[in-house]
C-alpha cells in the first residue's frame, strides 16, 4: 500500500527521520548495532525508503541494492546516490523474483514488513537470494505494543490497523499489519531460516540529553522488535 506519509510528505519524513525519536535514537542505533562487518559485502535494503540505511552501507564500502514501493522515495535514493545503488520501486510483498539465488551477504529490512499482510512470499525469496553465510536483519512493531490497538482483542488474529502518526509534525494517515509472534516465526521457520539473534532495542544516550522523557520511556517499554534471521541448513551443517 503507498501511503501519503512516503509518498505525499516523502520529502518531509526524509528530514523528520534523520534526528528524531524512534528513528534516530532508538531504531537505527539498534539495528546497526546488529550488523557485521559491511566492508566488500554485497547488501539488500528493503524497503530503502529515503535512504538512511543505504548511506551508511555505501559509506562502509558495500554493494547496495534497494527496494521501495513509494517512487518518490526511489526518486530520493537516485538524486543522492546515481548509479553507486542500484534502485528499484516494487512492491516487495510479492517476493524479489529479479534478485539471483545466494547473491547478498547480507538482507536489511528496516521498519517495512508491518505493512505487509502476507510475510511469506518475500521471507522465501529473502531465503532464496541470501548467501549461505549471509545474515536477515530486519526491524518491525513490538507485537505486545500493536496488540494495544486490537479491535479484536484476539491477540493471534492478524489484523489491519489504522492510525495517525505525528512524524512530520501533522497527523498523516496509516495502516499497517499487527501480527503474533507465533505468525511471526512460523513464518521465519517456513522460509527456511531461524533465528539467531532478537533484541528489543534500546534509546540511544544522546536521548538521555534530548529526551529524557522519552529515554525513560523506552528504557522501560519496547517498541519495536529487532531479529537476525540466518539460512536454517547453513547452522546444521556447522
Amino acid at each position: 500500500m503507498k501511503a501519503p506519509l512516503y509518498t505525499t510528505h516523502a520529502g518531509e519524513y526524509e528530514k523528520a527521520i534523520l534526528n528524531n525519536i524512534y528513528n534516530a535514537h532508538y531504531e537505527r542505533p539498534t539495528m546497526l548495532s546488529m550488523l557485521p562487518d559491511l566492508k566488500g559485502k554485497s547488501v539488500l535494503d528493503l524497503g530503502c525508503g529515503p535512504g538512511v540505511y543505504a548511506e551508511f552501507f555505501v559509506d562502509s564500502g558495500a554493494e547496495v541494492t534497494a527496494y521501495d514501493l513509494s517512487p518518490q522515495m526511489i526518486d530520493i535514493l537516485n538524486d543522492k546516490f546515481g548509479s553507486v545503488v542500484k534502485c528499484n520501486c516494487a512492491d516487495i510483498s510479492y517476493g524479489i523474483p529479479s534478485e539471483k539465488d545466494l547473491s547478498f551477504d547480507i538482507v536489511v529490512s528496516s521498519l517495512a514488513i508491518h505493512y505487509i499482510e502476507d510475510l511469506s512470499f518475500l521471507f522465501r525469496d529473502v531465503a532464496r537470494v541470501l548467501k549461505n553465510d549471509g545474515y536477515f536483519c530486519f526491524s518491525t512493531h513490538h507485537p505486545m505494543v500493536d496488540y494495544l490497538s486490537s479491535p479484536s482483542g484476539n491477540y493471534y488474529s492478524r489484523e489491519l490497523l489504522k492510525q495517525a502518526w505525528n512524524t512530520i509534525g501533522q497527523p498523516v494517515p496509516v495502516q499497517f499489519y499487527r501480527r503474533s509472534l507465533t505468525e511471526l516465526f512460523g513464518v521465519i521457520s517456513s522460509s527456511g531460516m531461524c533465528v539467531t539473534s532478537l533484541s528489543e532495542g534500546a534509546p540511544s544516550e544522546v536521548l538521555k540529553e534530548i529526551a529524557p522523557d522519552s529515554f525513560e520511556h523506552l528504557s522501560r517499554k519496547p517498541a519495536f522488535l529487532f531479529i537476525e534471521c540466518r539460512k536454517a541448513d547453513c547452522l546444521k551443517s556447522r
